[in-house]
């Protein structure tokens, strides 16, 4: 097929996982279409205390938690707060501790009842709903795992994911096939007969999550779910979640007070201060552009470096393509190069699968021969996850701008030197 030339100017696990077995499939829901709105919050707030239609006034004239507390003695847990949760993202919220952070998690499936504001599941607020509704709500569209794993210590593991089944009506026989093929999607398919007391804290909290998913809920909620475990078994558990996520899009909002697992997990992060939502955005965001001093005090000791993906430091290619005939000489297209201005360009198929880079000096050299003889072929590319530290690397090995392909091959974009050195000095000067 006749490539495409495009010419340019950027701007400056888990191993052996185990697949789930008919059944898991067969009782999965319809979930949402990926990346539209399914959980709104709506100016939500939370005041602890009495009368908190005081401290709510004095909210609005501008004071600050710890002066309302001094003259109420009413703790605003969380102060109006909005933001949405799409459907198939992994949202994190994360902050210090007393941030409000828990606090925010548990007004969303009111297990704690807020003071005002809204939580719009699925297009339904869920203020207003009875005690069967709310119930309901929590029994298949909203399911929590918690830090403390919460198993029954009664029962076998496989009763202890079957359990949120059984509550909800379905027949034994049924709810054990369902629960057996979730427990098999954590890795525990062996373990269903054994107690939650012969089992290691890693096993308990896939356990909590098997259970969890069993019910298929809309919203998966994790409140510091992973921080009760040993740094070794958290990594692990971290990459179970991002492979059931990559295989599922479940939609998660995850509670935690660490920043590194926040930036590994999280599709977009919101970050929280004395109950206010202070910033939310990829991590990429958050880290190019924090909105003040608390935010970037929070990446201050990380390695941000292996966080900043090509896809978020990449420009766009000019997507004016040139159709050109291989059979034709390179000459052609030198004039139309050097007439755009730019320093190379990039030729791609009729797929848009990237084939390598010209400039006018390769063009020229290649003289009436055909432009794929023209190719620059030590110019490399790099995939949309490639880190600054990856990036770094080519740019330091060869003179052009960076290419960027999808998992199709085809040219996403380009990465400019000048933005890999920015971000690479902006680091060591952190």
């Amino acid at each position: 097929m006749a490539p495409n030339l495009t010419f340019a100017q950027p701007d400056v696990t888990h191993p052996g996982a185990i697949k789930a077995d008919d059944v898991y499939s067969a009782v999965r829901k319809p979930i949402a279409v990926s990346g539209t709105d399914i959980l709104t919050v709506r100016n939500l707030s939370k005041i602890f205390g009495p009368k908190p239609e005081r401290a709510a006034e004095l909210v609005k004239q501008g004071l600050g938690r710890n002066e309302i507390f001094e003259r109420t003695g009413n703790m605003v847990a969380v102060n109006d707060v909005s933001l949405n949760v799409k459907a198939g993202e992994i949202f994190v919220v994360m902050g210090l501790s007393g941030s409000g952070k828990s606090t925010l998690v548990r007004l969303l499936n009111r297990l704690i009842e807020p003071t005002s504001g809204q939580v719009i599941l699925e297009g339904r607020d869920i203020a207003p709903m009875s005690t069967l509704e709310l119930r309901a709500v929590r029994r298949e569209k909203m399911a929590m795992v918690f830090q403390s794993f919460a198993l029954l210590p009664n029962r076998t593991v496989l009763d202890n994911i079957a359990y949120g089944l059984e509550v909800a009506g379905l027949k034994k026989a049924e709810r054990y096939e369902i629960a057996l093929a979730v427990l098999t999607r954590v890795g525990l398919g062996t373990y269903e007969k054994l107690l939650p007391s012969e089992l290691s804290g890693g096993m308990q909290q896939r356990v909590g999550l098997a259970r969890a998913l069993a019910v298929n809920p809309s919203v998966l909620l994790m409140d510091e779910a992973f921080s009760a475990l040993d740094p070794l078994i958290r990594f692990e558990m971290q990459n179970e979640l991002l492979r059931l996520q990559k295989e599922e899009q479940r939609t998660i909002v995850f509670i935690s007070h660490d920043i590194e697992e926040a930036i590994k997990i999280g599709g977009r992060i919101g970050i929280m201060k004395d109950g206010c939502l202070i910033q939310v955005g990829t991590p990429a965001e958050l880290i190019q552009s924090p909105a003040d001093a608390y935010v970037r005090d929070f990446f201050r000791n990380v390695d941000v470096s292996r966080f900043l993906k090509a896809s978020s430091l990449m420009t766009k290619v000019n997507r004016g393509l040139i159709s050109c005939d291989v059979a034709m000489s390179s000459e052609r297209y030198l004039n139309q190069l050097i007439d755009s201005g730019v320093e190379c360009g990039y030729v791609c198929d009729e797929a848009g699968r990237y084939q390598g880079c010209v400039t006018p000096a390769s063009l020229h050299k290649s003289g009436m021969r055909p432009v794929r003889d023209a190719l620059l072929r030590d110019v490399n590319a790099v995939s949309l996850d490639a880190d600054l530290h990856e990036l770094a690397a080519i740019a330091l090995s060869q003179e052009h701008d960076v290419p960027v392909t999808d998992t199709a091959g085809r040219l996403a974009g380009v990465v400019s030197c000048r933005t890999i050195l920015k971000q690479v000095m902006e680091r060591r000067a952190a």
